[in-house]
């Protein structure tokens, strides 16, 4: 892995390759083989930033939720190259764990440290804020973890622009830890959710964006067309954008951007958010060592100001 190929996130130490890979289909639709088998391609690609979360993937029938978290863990050992890795956990969405309270908070990262089979997690976020909680409570447990060298820096994944910023203030006041990350719902083709308040936030303090659903959930590899069937677990979410005006003028300019580049069309929708403010890493998943290529291959993907413009329209 060159050190150029790495970007610093945020404010932190954290040194991260600009895909980070999702965890969500370890233990769903990749068996422990074949995760094995992406995470090994991933590392020879010059990857290091993990993405999990404690609730993964539990909404499989026969799943109680941290299969993710166990199969990177075995493979981490297995390997020996948990200092090599940047891992991303969450919680507040498992089944046992459910919710920010302190208690909830300090016991799920305990968990999720046993199935990790480390001591440390390198980036902890709260994984869905729950308002009825006080961030003076949630700031509180995470800065316990930090301080106890269980959590290495601590991030905030579906949370209000309002919510974020309170949750600054009340770590820059009491000097605790404070979120270094963000991870928003953020694509070619739902920019809504990031544009405006709380990219603005995120800017204003520093923070790093590590987008989920960077590729809204297969779409934005090109594989979906008109005439085309396409089967797998996430197909029906996918296929929706190819009957909007905005998700074919977007297949229509990664198409020619790709072509110009030579390189897939899921590169080019990985390139564009990799260029936009705050961005420092997308999140994207693999369930096959052939789909790998498409995604790590944004490290070597600068698109031009042009390029990155007509996207932007295409998507507006």
């Amino acid at each position: 892995m060159t050190m150029t190929s790495l970007r610093k996130l945020g404010t932190s130490d954290l040194e991260v390759f600009p895909l980070s890979l999702g965890g969500n289909v370890f233990g769903w639709t990749a068996d422990e083989t074949q995760s094995f088998a992406v995470l090994d391609a991933y590392t020879a690609a010059g990857g290091n930033f993990l993405d999990t979360a404690d609730s993964y993937s539990a909404w499989v029938e026969g799943n109680s939720g941290g299969e993710s978290e166990t199969i990177i863990g075995k493979w981490a050992k297995a390997r020996g190259n948990r200092d090599d890795l940047v891992i991303a956990t969450k919680v507040s969405q498992h089944p046992e764990y459910q919710g920010l309270t302190a208690a909830n908070i300090k016991a799920a990262a305990d968990a999720s440290l046993r199935r990790l089979g480390t001591d440390r997690i390198d980036l902890y976020y709260t994984h869905f804020d729950k308002p009825e909680v006080p961030v003076e409570e949630i700031i509180g447990a995470l800065d316990e973890l930090v301080k106890a060298g269980k959590v290495r820096h601590i991030a905030a994944s579906n949370i209000s622009a309002e919510r974020l910023e309170e949750s600054l203030a009340f770590s820059e006041r009491e000097g605790l830890a404070r979120y270094i990350a963000l991870q928003p719902h953020y694509n070619l083709v739902s920019r809504e959710t990031y544009e405006g308040e709380l990219q603005a936030a995120a800017e204003r303090a520093g923070l790093a964006a590590v987008p989920y659903f960077a590729l809204a959930s297969g779409f934005l590899t090109g594989k979906y067309r008109d005439g085309e069937v396409v089967e797998g677990a996430r197909a029906a979410g996918a296929g929706k954008h190819l009957q909007t005006e905005r998700g074919r003028k977007v297949l229509a300019a990664l198409d020619d951007i790709a072509e110009a580049h030579r390189v897939p069309v899921a590169t080019v929708a990985l390139a564009w958010l990799a260029a936009q403010p705050t961005v420092a890493a997308p999140i994207a998943s693999a369930r096959t060592v052939e789909q790998l290529p498409a995604l790590v291959r944004v490290a070597e993907v600068t698109l031009t100001d042009a390029e990155v413009e007509r996207l932007t329209e295409a998507s507006a």
